[in-house]
């Protein structure tokens, strides 16, 4: 309470409600780490003020901004080589109706969404900024069907439709000190997004929250809703005794993950959609 008073008499009375709120929920954020200073250190709460509008402003970013800094990220993996993009035409356009169709039951279809297939035999995707959203070769020659397929680019969109990428950014912005009261450069939040899409992962909240969205976005385009499990219990059965795959390396135990998502399915929804014909789904991807 006391914060929240010193707060109010720090900004003029106009000032909007929410931007109190914000700051002082940011203050509470970092509270763990400031715990952990000497006792007899001391610091002015106008020293805080700047990464927090920061932190504000992120939250907050346009659409247009956070496509052009996906664009930028997308430009410096691919000139980094960190990612080669797999150029058959059938096996794009596959994708591409699959993401498209998944996009237009979001929450966010207004964003222009890119889905790249990367020429990567490991069993991986991710997404980035803007919409841009990058599935291996390897990940889509062990989908069995195209419901399987849909369950992990429904996933990957999810995280951005959450701004889980935005939210990773935030923390990540803060905790370098690269914030302050005119802003970040777009070229140092460029360099921490491509950071984060190369190594850092999601929190096992965002991981839940994405595979609820995802699952919930499979159904509402009339896929199987049961896409997304099936892929996991496949996965997990192939690395029983072996390495685990890239997809599941980094993310929440996969049998928790297998149990909340069957919560939310009907035993007699499991397989009813679209997306279960393996042959059908083993000539659209042919190339590979």
């Amino acid at each position: 309470m006391k914060l929240l008073r010193s707060l109010r008499l720090l900004f003029p009375n106009s000032l909007q409600r929410w931007l109190v709120l914000a700051i002082a929920t940011w203050i509470a954020v970092v509270g763990t780490s400031l715990a952990t200073m000497r006792a007899g250190y001391s610091f002015s709460l106008r020293d805080l003020l700047p990464s927090a509008i920061e932190y504000i402003q992120l939250s907050n970013m346009s659409d247009e901004r956070e496509v052009s800094i996906g664009r930028q990220i997308d430009s410096q993996l691919k000139s980094n080589s960190d990612v080669s993009i797999y150029n058959s035409a059938r096996v794009r356009d596959f994708l591409d109706e699959i993401g498209e169709r998944l996009v237009a039951v979001s929450d966010r279809p207004e964003l222009p969404f890119t889905f790249q297939v990367v020429n990567d035999s490991s069993i991986n995707a991710f997404a980035t900024l803007g919409g841009f959203v990058y599935i291996n070769t390897g990940l889509m020659a062990a989908a069995e069907n195209e419901s399987e397929l849909a369950g992990v680019v429904a996933h990957e969109i999810a995280h951005i439709t959450e701004k889980h990428v935005i939210e990773r950014m935030k923390q990540a912005a803060v905790a370098r000190g690269v914030a302050g009261s005119a802003g970040v450069d777009d070229s140092v939040l460029v360099g921490i997004g491509y950071e984060l899409a190369l190594s850092l992962p999601n929190s096992r909240r965002a991981e839940y929250e994405a595979d609820e969205v995802g699952q919930k976005m499979l159904r509402d385009a009339g896929y199987a809703p049961t896409g997304l499990i099936s892929f996991f219990e496949k996965l997990q059965a192939a690395s029983n005794g072996r390495s685990v795959p890239t997809i599941l390396s980094t993310h929440p135990p996969t049998e928790n993950r297998i149990a909340r998502l069957e919560e939310d399915i009907d035993e007699s929804e499991r397989n009813r959609g679209d997306g279960l014909d393996a042959a059908d789904y083993r000539r659209q991807v042919s190339p590979l």
